[in-house]
């Protein structure tokens, strides 16, 4: 029976998807131990229970972050290289030891890792493929792309990936600002760009997705790296009746779900919009006011959910009165609701979100029409796909810290969103049929008989 060691980057978007891919690879019977703080054991405890023999777990506390001029990412990153010894340590006094590390693709380092313990590394993609495809060759052609657009003076140089399929443009302001700051010869920089380009020769690549969302850049992303281990298991989303339960997912509710769920039970099927931009993003002052300015506008039930921060300077609240304004029409929430519930209640017609990829796959795996506004990191390469190639989507703004949609268009959006007509809606149902195919009998189904069988051979 293989045994695995999975290692997740801290925080939500990356432990979540990493938590649902242990219990597919629990139930074909390997052996797994998961690296965890102390602070996230509560969301390991469902799949504890459950697989008491076979799920074992590698406590550690979050290395002391030494702060670095650049992206706060770069320094957490970098924090989580002093776990090498402990790693080294656990392993060499384990009777058992994993046969193969998969980790986050922010721990590049666990390569080097897994090199020393003499392993295999299997990167865990919490993105989806076409927007690692793009990250991927940024960060392999980044000293060309600084030389061509010199000091990174023109926020609308136009990035072109010819040999990325479907060609895909960006304009230099979308670009990841980790990716957007680094200059040659920084060592926390250059430290970070070898961790990325090491996910590239890694022994495999396994991927939140499925093969009719993103078969050609599932296939582009072998030719990159040479090799066909790059597998596609997703969506990687729990069963309602299954160990991972679909309410705690992630987080406990800032509001009982009960309420929620009861306050939806009273809406007709496909009448409200649920509206949330994930566990990071914070409105500015001027884009909360246009998005409720909309909802006020609008026809439509809605649920919004936002992250407020009192202390961040500019930082929108939820305008006075609003609520009283709109009355049993919406229900507010500030801070962390049971997302896949509620979109997965019938009463759950379309989603406003900022395109995190767990959230793309959420709204796909229940089959419900998105309003695109993207802020930050893959989510502009998120937003077109669900665009500009799948067609299931609109744009509700055109994203990042500065863009605000306007009032009046939006609100339009909200409304036209629940028309049973619109073409989106019906794209969407069908993209969501081939999901739930993938993964009861299909694709991601013989994508993961292969992964579990390679690793049964090592």
């Amino acid at each position: 029976m293989s045994h695995l060691l999975l290692y997740s980057f801290p925080g939500a978007g990356h432990i979540i998807p990493l938590l649902d891919l242990t219990h597919l690879l629990l139930r074909r019977g390997l052996t797994i131990t998961v690296m965890i703080t102390a602070t996230d054991i509560p969301l390991l405890k469902p799949l504890l229970s459950s697989h008491p023999s076979s799920l074992h777990k590698l406590v550690y506390d979050e290395p002391e972050i030494t702060p670095s001029p650049h992206h706060p990412l770069i320094a957490k990153v970098i924090s989580t290289q002093k776990l090498f010894g402990l790693i080294v340590q656990w392993f060499d006094s384990h009777p058992s030891p994993p046969v193969a590390i998969v980790s986050d693709f922010l721990l590049g380092w666990t390569s080097e890792l897994a090199s020393h313990l003499g392993i295999m590394r299997v990167v865990f993609s919490p993105s989806g493929a076409f927007s690692s495809s793009v990250i991927h060759t940024l960060w392999r052609d980044i000293d060309e792309i600084n030389a061509e657009n010199r000091d990174n003076r023109d926020e609308n140089f136009l990035l072109a990936f010819q040999e990325i399929p479907n060609s895909p443009e960006f304009p230099w302001w979308t670009v990841p600002q980790v990716v957007r700051d680094y200059k040659t010869g920084d060592q926390d920089l250059e430290s970070f760009r070898k961790g990325m380009l090491a996910n590239m020769t890694s022994w495999g690549i396994v991927y939140n997705t499925f093969e009719k969302l993103e078969g050609v850049y599932m296939d582009f992303m072998k030719k990159y790296m040479g090799h066909p281990r790059v597998w596609a298991l997703g969506p990687l989303v729990p069963e309602n009746d299954g160990p991972i339960p679909v309410i705690g997912r992630g987080g406990s509710s800032v509001v009982p779900h009960g309420n929620l769920l009861r306050w939806l039970d009273q809406k007709p099927d496909e009448s409200v919009v649920y509206i949330c931009f994930g566990s990071q993003v914070v409105l500015s002052e001027m884009q909360m006011s246009a998005l409720a300015g909309a909802l006020e506008l609008s026809n439509v039930g809605f649920i919004l959910c936002v992250k407020e921060s009192g202390s961040t300077s500019g930082t929108g609240s939820i305008p006075g009165g609003f609520e009283n304004r709109v009355g049993n029409r919406g229900f507010v929430v500030k801070g962390w609701v049971p997302q896949l519930a509620i979109l997965r209640h019938r009463a759950v017609g379309s989603f406003v979100t900022h395109c995190g990829w767990n959230s793309t796959l959420e709204g796909i795996s229940v089959g419900v029409m998105m309003l695109t506004w993207p802020m930050i990191a893959d989510q502009f390469a998120n937003a077109t796909l669900l665009v500009d190639q799948l067609g299931v989507g609109k744009r509700a703004c055109q994203g990042g810290p500065e863009s605000v949609p306007d009032s009046v268009e939006l609100a339009r959006l909200l409304d036209e969103s629940l028309s049973s007509d619109r073409p989106e809606r019906v794209r969407i149902k069908e993209l969501n049929q081939a999901a739930a195919k993938a993964v009861e009998q299909g694709s991601s189904t013989r994508d993961l008989d292969s992964f579990v069988k390679l690793l049964s051979e090592i």
